[in-house]
């Protein structure tokens, strides 16, 4: 285990990049994080933590053709990396394994 250690907001961006499949960028990581999980989120914060991911070398990018919408800019695209893979796929194996250890809920007869 190499020993990720990834912030709520990393975690996050890092599985919808992977759920978005080569159409993750900034502002569709923000609507498919609304959408997921009805958390507002600031794209200034979520560019911050995408280029922050590619840094540590969990995301990698590259530019998309340029689009009549965007007025002709270009978008920089993300995509998991096989560490951010593998990053990903640590911390559901540490959770699951933290879950599975919690006792099961005992029936509280105190408050009669």
């Amino acid at each position: 285990m190499k020993g990720y250690h990834l912030g709520e907001l990393e975690e996050l961006v890092l599985l919808i990049v992977g759920i978005l499949n080569q159409e993750a960028y900034g502002v569709s990581v923000v609507e498919e994080i609304k959408g997921q999980t009805g958390r507002k989120v600031n794209i200034s914060a979520i560019h911050t933590v995408l280029n922050r991911l590619e840094e540590k070398g969990l995301l990698t990018s590259a530019m998309g053709g340029a689009t009549e919408e965007r007025g002709g800019r270009r978008k920089r695209l993300f995509s998991l990396s096989a560490s951010g893979r593998a990053a990903i796929n640590e911390v559901k194996e540490v959770r699951n394994r933290l879950y599975d250890q919690l006792p099961p809920l005992a029936l509280d007869f105190s408050h009669g």
